[in-house]
């Protein structure tokens, strides 16, 4: 069965850093882009990161750029996510997620099949 399982979130204060783990388990993950996405309460899930397959492009939400970086190690099948200098406004459920097989990463939430069940990040003021 293939799994996707989130860890690393947490309460911290403004300003402060989490990083965040998505482990796969069931089949490699190596040939899938993988994306980070939240929901915030009341709100729609929205997109935060993405990773290619191989780890040489990256995208971001514009309110994320140079404060949150996504990395990946296909060796473990691993896909993290360091989030540095926090806002109130980044609180919400991350889910990690995956691509079909071969596919390129993208922000949009209806590309990715495969879902983790969130881990919950709260930034306080």
């Amino acid at each position: 069965q293939v799994q996707l399982v989130e860890s690393g979130g947490g309460l911290v204060q403004a300003g402060g850093s989490l990083r965040l783990s998505c482990a796969a388990s069931g089949r490699t993950f190596s040939n899938n882009a993988m994306g980070w996405f939240r929901q915030a309460p009341g709100k729609e899930r929205e997109f935060v990161a993405a990773i290619s397959r191989l780890g040489d492009r990256t995208l971001y939400k514009d309110s994320v750029k140079g404060r949150f970086t996504i990395s990946r190690g296909n060796a473990n099948n691993v896909v993290s996510l360091q989030m540095n200098s926090l806002k109130p406004e980044d609180t919400a459920v991350y889910f990690c997620a995956a691509r079909a097989s071969w596919n390129i990463a993208t922000m949009n939430l209806g590309d990715y099949i495969y879902w983790g069940q969130g881990t919950q990040v709260t930034v306080s003021s």
